[in-house]
């Protein structure tokens, strides 16, 4: 994980107050970015592979001028989207070109057979974050069996569930395993966008099932626990986060409302942002009765909110803790005989889930051999 100067957190923090005073999300603390609209899946509640045959990526160089503009800005979190950001020839080059920005880079994919097709591990070198999209929508269930090896890579890794309305039972099993992996979860609804199938799960049983899932499995979900209070608000959204899509373009107030702005190669985002247009469409945000349920405008002002701070970040302190090294227990293939060995193992893996090093939360303690008797 980089380190970002303590400067840049105060630039952020004197913006999260500007909001506060202002009433409203002026200024944006998460960006995604969809580097392409190509992809290997065609998932039923995405709209992006509709075009992947005939989509022609921006120029590297317009993507860094992109890079630039929101290296300017509020952004301190980037997530490389998509379709698809792995099927760009460039990737690498971009991957190195983001690392010198003042921000944390959150990268999702859904590739198959990644570690036998891409280089994961050197592109793990630039990656904070690496989110791997796995759920039924995707079809690619079997991808949980190699959370352990994604681990190796050196990011911190999460896997992306998206829920439809038929998944919602399915949820816990699939947490128990991010758990027994030692790997995170970010847990989202499956939005219902145009040309897609509503997949949109209840709201309230979601909600319900996701806060279970969080007092169950405590440090997997990272979803706060305001994005599943919110999604059963009559509105629960702001523009606390952007997206930018594929063709550099500004999709405000978000995504749902289909509505594109200014080019970010080309056009100053943080000047927009103070704009009067700016203004008008937040408001149209704010009065905005769909209960979309996307994630990133309902979960992100939970990271800024200061009543929310502690549950919002209580999933990341063990990474921060442990210097953004991904926790990882390899458990022995034979059971060991003596039942002092497995205890030892069972103290090794809680100190990974923990995220700490055994060499430093082991400590040599006395014990007593039970085969002598007074």
């Amino acid at each position: 994980m980089r380190k970002i100067p303590k400067k840049r957190f105060l630039d952020v923090a004197g913006m999260i107050l500007r909001n506060k005073m202002a009433k409203e999300a002026i200024y944006p603390f998460y960006c995604s970015f969809k580097l392409t609209r190509r992809c290997n899946f065609t998932c039923s509640f995405c709209n992006c592979w509709h075009v992947k045959n005939k989509w022609i990526d921006m120029p590297t160089e317009d993507v860094k001028a992109v890079l630039d503009n929101l290296a300017r800005s509020s952004t301190i979190v980037c997530s490389f989207e998509g379709g698809d950001p792995l099927v760009r020839d460039d990737i690498l080059e971009l991957l190195k070109y983001q690392y010198e920005k003042p921000w944390y880079l959150l990268f999702t994919t859904s590739e198959r057979d990644m570690q036998q097709r891409y280089p994961m591990a050197e592109y793990g070198k630039y990656i904070d974050f690496l989110h791997i999209s796995i759920d039924e929508g995707h079809k690619n269930l079997d991808m949980y069996d190699e959370l352990e090896e994604y681990t190796k890579w050196g990011s911190i890794v999460t896997v992306q569930i998206v829920v439809t309305k038929n998944d919602v039972g399915a949820l816990e099993e699939k947490i128990k395993r991010c758990h027994d992996a030692g790997v995170k979860a970010v847990v989202m609804c499956a939005v219902h966008l145009k040309n897609t199938k509503d997949h949109l799960p209840d709201l309230w049983s979601m909600s319900r099932v996701g806060l279970e899932m969080k007092k169950k499995y405590p440090g997997v979900i990272i979803s706060p626990d305001g994005y599943f209070n919110r999604i059963t608000w009559d509105h629960g959204c702001d523009t606390s986060s952007i997206i930018v899509d594929a063709d550099g373009f500004l999709w405000y107030p978000c995504r749902v409302l289909e509505e594109k702005t200014i080019n970010l190669i080309d056009s100053d985002l943080m000047t927009y942002l103070e704009s009067p247009d700016g203004h008008e469409r937040r408001q149209r945000m704010a009065a905005c009765d769909i209960q979309c349920a996307w994630y990133q405008y309902y979960a992100t002002q939970s990271f800024v909110n200061p009543r929310e701070l502690l549950s919002a970040w209580m999933p990341y302190y063990r990474d921060l803790l442990n210097k953004g090294k991904q926790p990882v227990f390899a458990a022995s293939p034979i059971a060991p005989r003596d039942p002092r060995d497995l205890i030892h193992a069972q103290i090794v893996q809680e100190s990974a889930i923990r995220g700490l090093p055994a060499s430093e939360s082991l400590i040599e303690l006395p014990t007593i051999d039970g085969s002598r008797h007074p």
